[in-house]
C-alpha cells in the first residue's frame, strides 16, 4: 500500500526527482516555455506555481526559501554564445539581458550573468502581480517522443501567448466557438436583409396615395 506517498513518482528516486523538477522549473523561468512529456509537465506545474506565488512576496524570507528550493545558477549564457543563431536570441516573455552583461573567462567558462532567483523575483513574479494563480498552461503538441512514444507537450508561462496554442494539433473548442460565431453572424445578416425588404413596400405606400389624390 502507498501510505504517505503523495505526488507523481515518475519512476525515479527522490533525489533524482527533486533535481529533475528543479531543472525543469529553471528552464521554464529562463526561456518562458519548455517542451517535455505530459507526466513531467503535470509534475512540475504545481511546483512552478508555488515558486511564483512565493516570489510575489518579494521579502528576504521568500528569497531564502527560493534559494533552498531552486539551484541559484547563472542563466542566459546563450545570449552571448556565438554558436547560438541570432534568430533564437529573442524572447516574447521578458526582456533579455544585453550580451555585454554575460562574460566568460579565458577557458570558456561562464563568469558573469544574471542569477536565476533574482530573475524570478525581479522579472517573472511582477508579470503576475494582479493574477491570483494559474501562471502556466500545458499545450498538447500532437507528437510523441522517440523511444517510448510519450506524449510531448509545451509548458509555458501565460500572459504572452499568441492564439490558443503554439503549434501542434488544432483546438477543437476554438473551432466550435468560431463555428457558433459565424453561424450567429449569418443569422443576423439574413435577418437584417429580410427587414430591409419588408420595409421597402411600406415606404412606397405614401407615394401611391399622393398619385391617387392628384
Amino acid at each position: 500500500m502507498r501510505h504517505r506517498i503523495a505526488g507523481k513518482q515518475l519512476n525515479v528516486n527522490s533525489n533524482h526527482r527533486r533535481a529533475m523538477l528543479r531543472n525543469l522549473a529553471a528552464g521554464l523561468f529562463e526561456h518562458g516555455r519548455i517542451e517535455t512529456t505530459m507526466a513531467k509537465a503535470k509534475a512540475v506545474q504545481p511546483f512552478v506555481e508555488r515558486l511564483i506565488t512565493l516570489a510575489l512576496k518579494g521579502d528576504l524570507s521568500a528569497r531564502r526559501r527560493l534559494v533552498s528550493r531552486l539551484t541559484d545558477r547563472r542563466i542566459f549564457a546563450w545570449v552571448a554564445d556565438p554558436n547560438v543563431p541570432d534568430e533564437r536570441k529573442s524572447s516574447r516573455y521578458f526582456e533579455l539581458p544585453d550580451a555585454s552583461a554575460v562574460k566568460f573567462n579565458r577557458y570558456g567558462e561562464l563568469k558573469k550573468s544574471p542569477r536565476l532567483v533574482q530573475h524570478l523575483l525581479a522579472t517573472v513574479a511582477p508579470m503576475y502581480r494582479d493574477r491570483a494563480g494559474g501562471y502556466t498552461r500545458i499545450i498538447k503538441l500532437g507528437k510523441h517522443r522517440l523511444g517510448d512514444a510519450s506524449d510531448l507537450v509545451m509548458l509555458e508561462l501565460v500572459g504572452k501567448e499568441e492564439g490558443p496554442q503554439v503549434r501542434g494539433q488544432s483546438s477543437r473548442r476554438r473551432k466550435i466557438a468560431e463555428g457558433r460565431t459565424a453561424f450567429a453572424a449569418k443569422l443576423m445578416a439574413n435577418k437584417g436583409g429580410g427587414a430591409a425588404v419588408a420595409e421597402a413596400p411600406a415606404a412606397a405606400e405614401p407615394a401611391a396615395d399622393d398619385a391617387s389624390e392628384a
